[in-house]
């Protein structure tokens, strides 16, 4: 049951990097203080010159800083602050830490510990999807039985290929494919052994594996009055070892008429768990057919391209709904309107994909009708081996999916970034190919592109 929400005039951000200065925006136009935590790499940093208050929770390693639960909330009472955004990646799907902000009589601005948990296992998350009529991969929505004979039968059922996964799995890890029955039950036991270690349970479910799916996401905002609304639908099936690259909204090909069911059931899978907040369900697409793979119960990197294109500004939103506010727009007000592209910003090398840390000695950051850059980097800044290699989000809305590809074209073509490594000469080729051009990928295409290219 949903808790009524307290208002708040201070909001801390308990993450870093270019998410944390577009909390600050949005608190900033809203009117609300921000105060932001930062370790001792990122002391000097744009976000944390940016907020009206900075404070450093400790040394530049992870777990000492930005993993630091008892460090932030400490940070949080000493700051005055009455709510805790926590971006996205860190502790921003963290049911221990949602409790712990909502046990300190903070507003945990995302969803509630219960919700992230039922979301947060893959098993319960397929089982409320099934109870809401949301499409879902062909396979049962329990946990895989250890024993053979069980284990067989139900890839028989299934039937081959499949693919086993670990129930509290993540970020591409704890999952593999199965091509027939001899390589079942020693997959089954890698990806046990390896969940647990991962994620601490050893429990797995298995699905049917789809050959040449897209990535599909649909984007959902709910009240805590019992109101939720779809924002529309993304593609990200440009990705390297399940790590997006390139995003784009809405999914090129695919028709209101085709996807709006599939909207509507992830609204209601919302109301029926009383979620709060923003979310994203991610489905996979193929042969005209969607089929839910997991809901992330924070915000997602790619959310600027649904705001380009609803109107939306989803961080603002977020805040609005922490402050108990209801939604000020109904489903038949959100509308898409034009093309918008996301080209994720690497700092590593575009060949070797190792990470590429130092100085940064020239940044001209591309202008124009229809572009916006998220970064919060700087000619002079020093980029950090200790944190993940994103350091800014090209984002292009144009009229259509052809006007925004040609002007992503010229904004990355402009973008000049020096003194290290990054993957802008790969996002300048990859525009350039006639494929991707035409919508025609699905989530293995970046791959055999690269394996091509190398080739080459």
């Amino acid at each position: 049951m949903m808790q009524p929400q307290q208002r708040f005039d201070t909001v801390l951000i308990a993450n870093r990097g270019e998410i944390a200065l577009r909390v600050v925006r949005a608190c900033r136009e809203m009117g609300l203080k921000a105060v932001v935590v930062c370790s001792e790499a990122d002391r000097d940093s744009a976000y944390a010159r940016s907020a009206d208050q900075s404070i450093c929770i400790g040394p530049s390693t992870v777990s000492k800083s930005y993993l630091n639960q008892n460090a932030i909330l400490l940070a949080a009472r000493l700051t005055g602050a009455g709510a805790v955004h926590p971006g996205y990646g860190f502790l921003s799907e963290n049911t221990r830490f949602s409790a712990a902000v909502e046990g300190a009589g903070l507003t945990f601005i995302g969803p509630d510990a219960d919700a992230i948990a039922t979301m947060g296992d893959k098993i319960a998350a397929k089982s409320a999807m099934v109870a809401a009529g949301v499409p879902c991969v062909p396979g049962p929505d329990t946990e895989l039985p250890s024993e053979p004979s069980a284990i067989w039968a139900i890839a028989a059922e299934i039937g081959y290929p499949v693919i086993v996964k670990a129930a509290g799995g993540g970020g591409g890890r704890g999952m593999r494919v199965v091509l027939d029955e001899a390589d079942l039950l020693e997959a089954v036991s890698l990806t046990r052994e390896e969940a647990r270690k991962a994620f601490g349970t050893p429990a797995l479910y298995m699905e049917k594996f789809l050959q040449h799916p897209r990535h599909i996401e649909i984007q959902v905002l709910c009240d805590t009055h019992g109101n939720a609304v779809w924002l529309g639908h993304r593609d990200c099936s440009m990705q390297r070892r399940h790590q997006k690259v390139v995003e784009e909204a809405p999914a090129p090909g695919i028709s209101d008429t085709l996807i709006g069911p599939v909207g509507a059931a992830c609204v209601k899978a919302c109301q029926q768990i009383g979620y709060r907040g923003v979310g994203t369900f991610e489905f996979l697409y193929e042969d005209g057919a969607f089929y839910f793979i997991e809901m992330n119960t924070r915000l997602q990197v790619e959310h600027p391209v649904t705001e380009e294109t609803s109107g939306v500004d989803i961080v603002q939103q977020q805040l609005r709904v922490a402050q108990g506010e209801v939604l000020s727009m109904a489903q038949g007000d959100v509308t898409c309107n034009g093309h918008a592209i996301e080209c994720r910003i690497n700092a590593e090398d575009p060949a070797t994909f190792m990470p590429s840390a130092g100085l940064i000695t020239a940044l001209e950051l591309p202008v124009g009708e229809g572009i916006r850059v998220d970064t919060h980097v700087e000619a002079g800044y020093k980029v950090s081996p200790y944190y993940d290699s994103l350091i800014a989000k090209l984002i292009v809305h144009g009229r259509d999916r052809a006007d925004a590809m040609q002007r992503t074209r010229a904004a990355l073509a402009s973008f000049k970034l020096e003194g290290i490594a990054t993957n802008l000469p790969l996002l300048r080729e990859l525009f350039d190919d006639g494929a991707f051009a035409k919508g025609e990928t699905d989530i293995h295409y970046l791959e055999k592109w690269l394996k091509t290219r190398v080739a080459a």
